[in-house]
């Protein structure tokens, strides 16, 4: 796979020596067992894969050369390239400002923006409308796009289903900047509706076999579905695809459940479901995947509490929240700074993303066994400083000297 110039400052010797160590003896990705640092008092289970993602590299090497190649040009991004604050602040830093916030609401007037600005497409892609109206201005968006490839890979699948008269099921969060351009892409090929979750998805069922009342459907699904959407019939044929940073095993568990629901109305078998409902399996997101099948390996291994770092309003990060909450005691943050001391610690509830403080977050046995993961858009320097807090509680930062020399790197 491509190896991408990230800047340093996101980079750890540490995690970075982890990782391609168990690269190395797990070369095809099977073993999904936690790596664990032993500082003494102090255990710190490692997810097997964590952290920034082909997409969020890529995206960022772009930005970041973009900066470099147009010394004094104005470089607007459309939105927030991925979604880490620290990433996004050090781009604002670098002069980049931002033309929309993350849900779409206009920051600055694309009425300002001329062709001899520059402006990012980012990781999340954009609408077809957006991407036109930046191109009548003579704004070369195919240069300084920074869409990721596994996002676009779902495009065209939606396009190759399309053509065969299948219309679209989105399962997505429908305000994010994933969401509404796999839409935009979708409903320009075929009829599309966007589902938020499982209980959309029962809802939608009900108009596929009709016990609800197909005018029903444009109040219910209101601002999710596409121009001349006709419920009555572009709900008999369908295929599903998704914001790749769902959870995987929801989008999987949706798809399963309307097809259950297409076969048993349309009296189809296995061999004849493919006449009414697309096979769609190939368009999750391998990171995406990775990332949770890892955390379920994680949470094999008792533990007191876990710590989840990445930007609150990153969906695959909320994911990986969700999925060790049902476990454990476990905390949001963005950064090592949000815990406070050996006592305190401010985290994100990844549902309201509302701040509060917890007191007494560590317990009192010895040693402490932590989990630690973090999102895609989140650089392994993050995580090494959260490490690094937690191991001046236990007076432990000798052990991680130790253990870095360990990797064959210097501290």
């Amino acid at each position: 796979m491509k190896q991408f110039n990230v800047p340093n400052i996101y980079r750890s010797n540490l995690i970075s020596a982890i990782k391609n160590k168990r690269k190395q003896q797990d070369k095809l990705k099977k073993d999904y067992s936690p790596t664990l640092l032993d500082l003494g008092p102090l255990h710190i289970y490692l997810a097997r894969h964590f952290g920034f993602c082909y997409g969020v590299e890529n995206a960022i090497e772009i930005a970041f050369n973009t900066i470099d190649e147009n010394p004094g040009k104005r470089i607007f991004l459309l939105s927030e390239m991925i979604h880490n604050p620290q990433v996004n602040a050090d781009l604002i830093a670098r002069g980049v400002q931002f033309l929309q916030d993350t849900y779409g609401k206009q920051v600055i007037p694309f009425e300002s923006i001329t062709g001899d600005d520059v402006v990012i497409i980012p990781a999340f892609g954009t609408t077809l409308e957006i991407e036109a109206m930046l191109n009548s201005k003579g704004i070369a968006t195919a240069k300084y796009n920074t869409t990721c490839p596994f996002v676009e890979k779902v495009w065209n699948r939606s396009e190759q289903i399309a053509q065969k008269g299948y219309s679209i099921i989105v399962h997505g969060k429908p305000k994010h900047e994933e969401t509404r351009a796999t839409f935009s892409h979708a409903s320009s090929y075929t009829p599309t509706v966007i589902v938020n979750d499982m209980q959309e998805a029962k809802a939608l069922a009900a108009y596929i076999t009709g016990e609800k009342d197909s005018a029903d459907f444009y109040r219910e699904f209101k601002g999710r579905y596409a121009d001349g959407f006709d419920a009555a019939k572009d709900l008999q044929r369908i295929g599903v695809v998704n914001q790749t940073t769902q959870l995987a095993t929801d989008t999987q568990a949706i798809a399963d459940f309307l097809k259950q629901t297409i076969k048993q109305h349309f009296g189809l078998t296995d061999a004849t479901i493919g006449e009414r409902f697309a096979d769609t399996r190939d368009t999750l997101c391998y990171a995406t995947n990775d990332n949770q099948t890892a955390v379920s390996g994680l949470l094999e291994t008792p533990a007191d509490l876990a710590i989840v770092v990445g930007g609150y309003n990153s969906s695959n990060t909320s994911h990986l929240v969700e999925l060790c909450e049902q476990k454990l005691q476990t905390y949001f943050i963005n950064s090592a700074d949000k815990i406070l001391s050996a006592s305190s610690i401010m985290h994100c509830n990844w549902q309201t993303k509302e701040e509060y403080i917890t007191h007494n977050f560590l317990p009192a046995n010895t040693p402490v066994k932590i989990l630690i993961t973090s999102g895609a858009s989140c650089p392994d320097a993050l995580v090494e400083e959260v490490i690094q807090k937690l191991a001046g509680f236990f007076n432990a930062n000798n052990a991680i000297e130790t253990l870095t020399a360990s990797f064959g790197i210097e501290a």
